[in-house]
């Protein structure tokens, strides 16, 4: 197969002219094509008037070895890399023990399925409910202001991401290619074929859903186990090596090989592994707003005189200044026709995030305007970014006014450094609601000195973004998690063998697509060192 890149069509264009366009790239007729695939699909906006796809694509043709001699100077025609999956073991007939996975989001799913279909019969322990209870408890919270600390935006089967925009990239570097593996498998369980070639795939909330379930039901058959409601309060640590699991309920579970794919939420479990004395440090994370637009206003902005046309879909943005004082601000999460969400786990706090349905079809386009914070901001070991985040989710909700409602203020008023007492033409999309204020309390002052000139300088980008009637809502705190639960090359705990930190809660990824990945290459090293303690 070749990889042909950088063949630029109008948006437009029939479906022949893309394989008319490759052969007129390579001096070919078009009948010599065998087959034809589209690898990546992006749009070229930088132009609004004159937008083109740009497509790369994969083919056969008789004699490719003759044609890559011919080109061999260009980069745009090479030969198309192997894209299938290789595993690195499997499980012996014999398992002296099973491997145990805390956590069932993203990072959770793949170390799971990658062992399971190694062989390995995998236990997962998810501390939340199975995702259509989930939920429930979840719109329990949006529609009527109760919470279940145990099952809701943060904790249940799908973690996080199932209440998200369900976005599928990442600028993580992937030399083997396991983000391929992550797409091919939420295709098998459901997601559309699409999301093997556009630029920027997501899924949406609804279809996330049965996918999650699918893929358990797929673990399940393959020998693995998944227990929802199992809360792990203690891990076993003997002679420097993990040796079990202690559930909420009492019992006791051992293990020898233990993978923790903890959300970036999970923070009572974050204080337990530190009091049993495993190394963790603090690392960098951001906070800030979520900003609401109407989606019609973002289209205009990026498409021009094309925006509305149902071929390209709703327009997103990415946005990033540095200010003056030396905070970087930048869009965060970005999720067209989408809503704000209520995303808390902890009682008497306030959280937002942002999520869309794959139609992407809601009134407003919403987005994370975030600083970036470093451990000086809060110094006093691993959990200090906990501590602030708690401060400012428990000051959102006072400024909210104490009932899950999330304290919100116009832009213009923001500015102009004056409280909100009346909505624009921006409709708040958060459930449980809003209440108008004054937010220059809830952030620290740098960070709101570093939002209020953002503002303007993205204006310039984006006529409109920094409109009077724009809503602010806050406070967006979980951009990431606050703590690294460090690991070493090997992917285990730098002072717990047999313990393999994983995904966005320890630190390694930062959101679907990454802690796929990361959990699929924590399962293989686990493979690696399984395997090899077998033949010693």
């Amino acid at each position: 197969m070749l990889r042909v890149s950088e063949i630029r069509l109008p948006i437009d264009h029939p479906p022949e002219a893309l394989a008319a366009a490759v052969a007129a790239r390579l001096g070919i007729a078009v009948p010599e094509i065998g087959e034809l695939s589209v690898f990546r699909r992006s749009c070229d906006a930088r132009k609004a008037s004159a937008l083109v796809f740009s497509y790369s694509v994969d083919l056969s043709l008789p004699d490719e070895a003759g044609l890559l001699a011919r080109f061999a100077d260009d980069r745009q025609v090479q030969a198309a890399p192997d894209m299938r999956y290789h595993f690195v073991g499997r499980a012996p007939a014999r398992l002296a023990s099973r491997p145990l996975i805390v956590g069932f989001g993203p990072a959770g799913i793949f170390a799971a399925l990658i062992l399971a279909q190694s062989g390995f019969r995998p236990i997962v322990l998810e501390r939340g409910k199975a995702v259509r209870e989930r939920t429930q408890d979840t719109w329990g919270l949006w529609r009527r202001k109760v919470l279940d600390p145990e099952s809701n935006v943060q904790f249940g089967e799908g973690g996080a991401g199932t209440f998200s925009d369900g976005k599928l990239y990442s600028q993580i570097k992937d030399p083997r290619q396991h983000g391929r593996k992550v797409l091919e498998e939420f295709v098998k369980a459901g997601a559309p074929d699409e999301i093997l070639y556009v630029n920027k795939p997501h899924i949406g909330t609804f279809r996330l859903v049965g996918m999650v379930e699918q893929m358990r039901r797929e673990i399940e058959r393959l020998g693995g186990e998944v227990r929802f409601q199992q809360r792990v309060t203690a891990v076993r640590i003997k002679a420097g090596r993990v040796s079990g699991v202690t559930l909420a309920s009492g019992e006791e579970l051992p293990c020898e090989q233990l993978i923790l794919a903890l959300g970036h939420s999970a923070r009572d479990t974050f204080e337990m592994l530190e009091q049993a004395g495993v190394f963790m440090e603090a690392k960098p994370f951001s906070i800030g707003f979520r900003i609401e637009h109407p989606q019609a206003l973002i289209d205009k902005a990026r498409f021009g005189a094309h925006a509305g046309n149902p071929v390209l879909g709703a327009a997103d943005y990415k946005l990033v200044h540095h200010c003056r004082n030396g905070r970087s601000v930048y869009s965060f999460c970005m999720c067209p026709g989408g809503t704000v969400v209520a995303a808390t786990s902890e009682e008497k706090r306030v959280v937002t995030n942002g999520m869309s349905q794959y139609s992407r079809n809601e009134r407003n386009a919403n987005a994370g305007i975030v600083v970036g914070i470093t451990p000086r901001d809060y110094p006093g070991g691993p959990l200090a970014g906990i501590d602030l985040q708690r401060q400012l989710e428990s000051r959102a909700f006072e400024l909210g006014g104490g009932s899950y409602e999330a304290p919100a203020q116009l832009v213009g008023d923001f500015l102009a450094g004056r409280p909100s007492s009346h909505l624009g033409s921006v409709l708040p999309s958060y459930q449980p609601g809003v209440r108008l204020t004054d937010l220059s309390t809830a952030l620290p002052d740098y960070a709101i000195a570093a939002i209020r000139e953002a503002l303007p300088a993205f204006e310039r980008q984006i006529p409109g973004f920094a409109m009077a009637d724009a809503l602010l809502t806050g406070v967006e705190t979980r951009t990431s998690s606050p703590l690294r639960i460090t690991r070493g090359v090997d992917f285990q705990s730098l002072n717990v063998r047999g313990l393999y930190p994983a995904g966005e809660g320890a630190g390694y990824a930062g959101g679907i697509l990454s802690a796929g990945v990361d959990g699929i290459r924590v399962a293989e090293a686990l493979t690696r060192d399984l395997l090899q303690a077998g033949a010693a």
